[in-house]
């Protein structure tokens, strides 16, 4: 199939990345990424599982193609191929919970907090790249009130970046687990993260933001003329701040975590091909 690079093909256990966006990790990766079309990236490790070559997938690890979600990410290729390719606008909620009860999270998260649990998009569009210049994937409707938005503020004489957009629930579950290795509790996370299933960049619609010169994900942020001009923009191209001061979540201020709300009447906005 021709390969798209402007999409990222989600499914619960796997993504499938336009290959020219991904790093080589050795001289063998680097020979199938020259001549690949896209690759099956695992999602809780980033692992490079295979790399989808004219003739067909080629492992790219041991045992590769047997890998947990390896029959989905096949199929779900399979069909971006086609000509009118219409994917889900979701994915289910795969094994979700279990993830929740090995963090000791208990049914009640939910209303505790006022947090809702959020489905993963089927496919994200690029929208650029981060600080770091890492490929930023959004939704397509938000990835596009973004780009206004970033170009809006440079014609206002203001520098407003990404710093990160989609992560997915293993991503968030790992954040979970690096914190837990250092010796934080459950409690002390949640106030700075939330939940794996429940971070509304899970959606694709959320984006945390900075502007040149100020550290990321600073409270300091609130200071700058990156926030000022958000504050007076924001709201016209849709965006919102998600966790002000003395939130309803417990969750800590965060200035610069914005998220975009999809207009009701607004129809969801899918690929014509891949």
């Amino acid at each position: 199939m021709r390969a798209d690079s402007s999409i990222l093909i989600n499914t619960p256990d796997i993504e499938v990345w336009p290959a020219g966006l991904l790093r080589a990790r050795s001289n063998r990766d680097a020979r199938l990424l020259s001549r690949a079309r896209h690759v099956l990236r695992r999602k809780r490790d980033g692992r490079y599982l295979a790399a989808d070559l004219p003739e067909g997938l080629r492992p790219m690890m041991p045992g590769a193609l047997r890998d947990a979600g390896m029959s989905w990410a096949r199929d779900a290729l399979r069909q971006a191929g086609h000509a009118r390719w219409r994917p889900a606008a979701t994915l289910p909620l795969h094994r979700l919970q279990e993830r929740l009860d090995a963090l000791g999270l208990d049914a009640g998260y939910a209303e505790r907090s006022g947090l809702r649990l959020i489905a993963e998009p089927a496919w994200l569009l690029l929208a650029g790249f981060d600080r770091y210049r890492r490929p930023l994937w959004l939704r397509a409707d938000a990835a596009g009130a973004w780009l206004r938005m970033r170009d809006a503020a440079v014609r206002d004489g203001v520098l407003i970046e990404a710093i990160s957009g989609y992560r997915s629930h293993a991503y968030q579950l790992g954040i979970f687990e690096r914190k837990r290795a250092r010796g934080l509790g459950v409690d002390d996370i949640l106030a700075v993260n939330a939940a794996p299933g429940y971070s509304e960049h899970h959606s694709g619609h959320a984006l945390d933001i900075g502007t040149p010169g100020e550290p990321p994900a600073e409270e300091s942020f609130e200071r700058t003329a990156a926030f000022s001009w958000l504050g007076d923009h924001a709201p016209a191209h849709g965006f919102t701040m998600s966790y002000p001061r003395d939130n309803p979540h417990g969750i800590v201020y965060e200035p610069w975590h914005w998220c975009w709300q999809p207009r009701p009447s607004a129809a969801p906005v899918t690929p014509a091909s891949a």
